[in-house]
């Protein structure tokens, strides 16, 4: 019996369909059960005559209101999130940007001061090349441009553009100009000849090691293409770089020329017996014998190769006994800057001169 009476009062509470809100109850509280019902069944009658609506519409409503406002909810969620990313990468793009700035600004003043101790006459500087040079040079190109459409598409122009702190996706690219006489014009790397290149190189590379430096440096025949003086300005700048109380460095170099043995603390040599590389230690003086006997073979080679069409076999048998002779006695000489000579624990950096086939 009970069982039944809950189950016909389940079944009208369905059929009642969704609670309407309490605003709507208190407007029928006062009324009893069989007034209820009455209202009921005439709101029921009228309903009939609707018999193509949807009746589940408003508990759909009612359903897809709290769905909305749960991502709602989440959206709020996402676009704070979203907020907060957006910042850090911001934070990250900024700090990067003065990172390579700042990074430019140093190696270019070292890059000044280092060209200065290489060429003391010269000056030397980095170029930094941003879309508005392009856009410039393009400018200067088309001179049927209108001065009106060149001032509004010029980068120069853009909103918030800083000269002193330009925005890195403005970079191009990075240009050297230098002069090697206190008076005269600049010159860019493609007009320098392969020496005068060679020794910007080394100035670049000694303007990052001061800006960032590392423990040790192998450099190979750095000096093969240089006049006697920049070969001696480039072994008193390794000198100074490897005897530096701030940032001491250990260079190992190696060369076929006396400068950078004349500063050199510690020498070995590398020969070649029987298809097998053996390392001899070498006194400074032996070192710069055998870079002089090297040198005056050079010479010799090249003195008979200018005497003419009849000497060419003459030339021909002198390089061939030249190569001998080096051959048999070591080809080639390897100077290394070691900073503390670990062979003996000496602490002062030292230079080393190996001979190599």
């Amino acid at each position: 019996m009970c069982i039944s009476t809950r189950e016909e009062k389940m079944r009208s509470i369905r059929e009642l369909g969704s609670l309407p809100p309490p605003a709507e109850l208190d407007k029928h509280s006062g009324k009893s059960t069989e007034a209820l019902k009455n209202s009921i069944e005439g709101v029921n009658k009228k309903l009939k005559k609707y018999s193509h609506i949807n009746n589940k519409a408003f508990d759909q409503y009612i359903n897809f209101s709290e769905q909305r406002e749960s991502l709602l909810v989440r959206k709020a969620e996402l676009d704070q999130g979203a907020e907060k990313v957006e910042e850090l990468v911001s934070s990250l793009d900024q700090q990067k940007d003065e990172a390579i700035n700042r990074t430019f600004r140093g190696v270019s003043a070292h890059f000044k001061d280092v060209f200065e101790e290489l060429v003391p006459n010269g000056a030397g500087e980095l170029i930094l090349r941003t879309a508005m040079d392009e856009a410039m040079e393009d400018d200067a190109n088309d001179t049927d441009q209108d001065d009106d459409s060149v001032n509004a598409d010029s980068p120069k122009k853009a909103k918030g553009f800083d000269a002193n702190n330009p925005d890195v996706n403005l970079y191009r690219g990075i240009g050297i100009q230098v002069r090697f006489s206190a008076v005269g014009e600049n010159y860019l790397m493609s007009q320098l000849s392969g020496g005068q290149k060679a020794l910007v190189s080394l100035a670049l590379i000694f303007a990052i090691q001061r800006c960032d430096p590392a423990p040790f440096y192998i450099l190979d025949e750095l000096d093969q293409a240089l006049d006697a003086s920049y070969r001696a300005a480039v072994a008193n700048l390794i000198q100074k770089q490897a005897t530096s109380t701030e940032n001491p460095t250990q260079f190992i170099v190696s060369t076929f020329r006396p400068e950078l043995v004349a500063i050199a603390n510690r020498c070995y040599g590398i020969s070649l017996q029987n298809k097998v590389s053996r390392i001899h230690p070498l006194s400074k003086k032996d070192a710069l014998h055998f870079i002089a006997n090297l040198m005056h073979e050079e010479e010799a080679t090249g003195e008979v190769a200018t005497v003419g069409t009849s000497s060419k076999a003459t030339a021909s048998r002198w390089s061939r006994d030249s190569r001998k002779r080096k051959s048999q006695s070591a080809a080639a000489v390897r100077l290394a800057v070691d900073e503390d000579a670990v062979t003996d624990g000496v602490e002062d950096p030292a230079i080393d001169l190996v001979e190599e086939d």
